[in-house]
C-alpha cells in the first residue's frame, strides 16, 4: 500500500480494523470511524470510497461506557487469522485499567499487527490510538523509542507504562508530548533540506520551530512525493517502519483520521471529510516527517 495514491491510478479502499471492547469510549471510536468512512479517493465520486472499515470485538454486540451497543463484524480469534490483510488498526481507549489488567484484547491483536509490520515491510501498515488507547500501545512496548500523547488525565499513567516496558525490554524511552491533538512517528517522508520551512515538523533533538509560520498543507505533500522512501530503508526503522499516531482526548481522534485521510489519499479528500462535518481540523505534530 502506497503512502499516497498515485495520481491516475485506480485505488482499492484501504481496508482498516478498529477494535471494540467493552467500557470503551464511543466517541473515539464514532468520530474516528466517521471520518474514515466518509473519504473519497475522488472528492467528486460519492462512489469511490477511500477506506473499508470493520470492527473486531470479543462478541457480536460490544457495551461502550456510555450504554451504546455496537456490532462487530469479526471475532478476535478470526481477526488473527485476517490481520495480515489490513493497512490500519484503529484503537479506542477507554476502560484501559481493566484491559492491561486482565491482559485482554486488544493488546493482543495491537502486538501481532506491529510483528506483522517488523516481519515484512513491505506493506505499508499504520496503527492510531485515540485516548487512552495509548496505554495500551504502551503497555506492548509499541511506543518505546517513539513520541507519543493521550488524554490529559493519563500522561503519568502513559510516562510510568512506557518506562515499565522500556526497563523490561531494555528498550530506549518514550517521549510523552504534552498539549497536542496527536503525534505522528515514521511518516513516509525525509525531512529534507528545508526544515524550517514547516512549523509543524518536531525533531526529536527536541527543537520545535516557530508557531507563527503558515503550515505547509499540501504543498508539503507534493514536495515530499519526489522523496517516498524505499522498503529497504523501511524496515530499518523501528517496528518495521511501521507509522505509530496516538491522539490525545476523544476529538482529537477526528483530527488524526483528518490527517491519516491527507497522508493516505489527499490533503483535498480530508478537508472535503471536514468541511462536510463542519469541523475545523486542528493539526498536531508529525516527528521528523513531512505534514502534510
Amino acid at each position: 500500500m502506497s503512502a499516497i495514491r498515485e495520481e491516475g491510478a485506480d485505488a482499492e479502499p484501504i481496508r482498516v480494523l478498529f477494535t471494540l471492547h467493552n467500557n470503551m469510549n464511543a466517541i473515539d471510536f464514532v468520530g474516528t470511524l466517521e471520518v474514515l468512512a466518509s473519504a473519497l479517493n475522488d472528492t467528486k465520486d460519492q462512489e469511490d470510497k477511500a477506506f473499508d472499515c470493520e470492527f473486531v470485538g470479543d462478541g457480536e454486540h460490544v457495551m461502550s461506557s456510555s450504554g451504546t451497543s455496537f456490532r462487530s463484524h469479526t471475532t478476535y480469534k478470526e481477526a488473527y487469522k485476517q490481520l495480515k490483510e489490513y493497512d490500519v488498526l484503529v484503537v479506542s481507549g477507554g476502560n484501559a485499567e481493566e484491559i492491561i489488567k486482565t491482559k485482554a484484547e486488544p493488546l493482543g491483536l495491537i502486538r501481532a499487527f506491529a510483528d506483522l509490520q517488523e516481519h515484512n515491510s513491505s506493506r505499508e501498515r499504520t496503527i492510531l490510538s485515540v485516548d487512552t488507547g495509548s496505554l495500551f500501545l504502551a503497555h506492548e512496548g509499541i511506543l518505546q523509542g517513539l513520541a507519543a500523547t493521550t488524554h490529559p488525565e493519563h500522561y503519568i499513567k502513559l510516562e510510568i507504562l512506557a518506562q515499565e516496558s522500556a526497563q523490561k525490554e531494555l528498550e530506549t524511552r518514550t517521549e510523552v508530548m504534552e498539549g497536542e491533538r496527536y503525534v505522528v512517528n515514521q511518516g513516509r517522508f525525509d525531512l529534507g533540506d528545508n526544515l524550517n520551512d514547516n512549523p509543524y515538523v518536531y525533531k526529536k533533538s527536541g527543537r520545535k520551530m516557530s508557531e507563527g509560520a503558515l503550515r505547509k498543507g499540501s504543498e508539503a505533500r507534493k514536495i515530499s512525493n519526489a522523496r517516498r522512501e524505499s522498503i529497504i530503508r523501511r524496515s530499518a526503522m523501528r517496528l518495521g517502519g511501521m507509522r505509530v499516531i496516538t491522539a490525545a482526548g476523544s476529538t482529537c481522534g477526528i483530527d488524526a483520521a483528518l490527517y491519516l485521510v491527507s497522508a493516505l489519499v489527499s490533503h483535498e479528500s480530508a478537508q472535503q471529510v471536514s468541511d462536510r462535518m463542519q469541523y475545523t481540523w486542528q493539526k498536531g505534530v508529525v516527528v521528523d516527517s513531512i505534514d502534510v
